[in-house]
């Protein structure tokens, strides 16, 4: 679901081949282009590019403002004057002046690609952003029944998916099962990040009490950028890490993995789980 201005898809012309031949026809593809992030901080306003991230064009000022969320960069909404986009892969973020913001402190190979957000960062030691904090425990649970419908449920709104077959996608539900929103990308990363961007846009953020849903695997990075949005809760449909159950471990967040088919596996956080014989 991207911004009603932006092409999100593209058709292209194929050659297609099946056991009766082949045949000329039409197929559609998920737009991939680069977006670079860039700041403006400090008195003098000050500009510095971030990072360069090969994404689904759509939603690019939540994507930006999801990454210098989940990046440490910024905690809070009213710390963002306003965005420019001048170019229509570069957008800028202005931050309050009293905003703190060392260069030195991000260090970062320019370019990211859409499959990986840490594998470009300069050090092992820069993988786990200072600001991540545990979180308290909460004080609700989810009937395990109710989750097996999670994935038809995001099927259900995933329309560039549902014609492209190659996009990621990352949800918002309620502890009742109600969906909130979405967002897709070729980057599993990207779709996470413009979520939260969303949700810090319209004062919904911290998520501490919804449910996220990954269409994918839930990787060590996801799992850091759920905890920087005070989310607890992550269903993936694919299979986590070892270092994003150690995360989720430490976080006290409920990590579930494999969830379709009416079956699940919870790898952190069982107890916000629970079942009626």
């Amino acid at each position: 679901m991207m911004n009603d201005s932006v092409a999100s898809t593209r058709i292209v012309n194929v050659t297609k081949f099946t056991s009766e031949g082949r045949r000329e026809q039409d197929d559609v593809l998920s737009v991939e282009e680069p977006l670079e992030i860039g700041i403006r901080y400090g008195l003098n306003l000050t500009s510095k590019s971030l990072s360069v991230t090969m994404r689904t064009p759509g939603h690019d000022e939540e994507l930006a403002l999801g990454f210098l969320l989940t990046e440490g960069i910024i905690s809070r909404y009213d710390q963002v004057v306003g965005t420019v986009q001048e170019e229509e892969n570069r957008i800028t973020v202005i931050l309050h002046e009293e905003v703190p913001f060392d260069p030195t402190q991000f260090e970062r190979h320019i370019y990211t690609t859409s499959s990986c957000g840490i594998c470009a960062k300069a050090s092992i030691e820069a993988v786990r952003v200072q600001d991540t904090l545990p979180h308290f425990p909460q004080n609700w649970s989810v009937k395990a029944s109710t989750l097996y419908s999670l994935p038809e449920l995001l099927r259900e709104q995933q329309a560039d998916f549902e014609s492209t077959g190659g996009l990621h996608a990352a949800a918002l539900f309620t502890q009742q099962i109600d969906f909130l929103y979405v967002r897709e990308d070729v980057g599993r990363h990207n779709a996470l990040d413009k979520l939260i961007g969303h949700a810090l846009q319209t004062e919904k953020y911290p998520l501490q009490t919804q449910i996220l849903l990954l269409s994918g695997r839930a990787s060590f990075e996801l799992v850091q950028k759920a905890t920087l949005a005070g989310i607890s809760f992550i269903a993936a449909v694919g299979a986590p890490s070892t270092l994003a159950v150690q995360l989720a471990q430490e976080m006290n967040i409920t990590l579930m993995g494999f969830l379709r088919d009416n079956r699940f596996n919870v790898y952190a956080g069982a107890e916000r789980i629970y079942d009626v014989a």
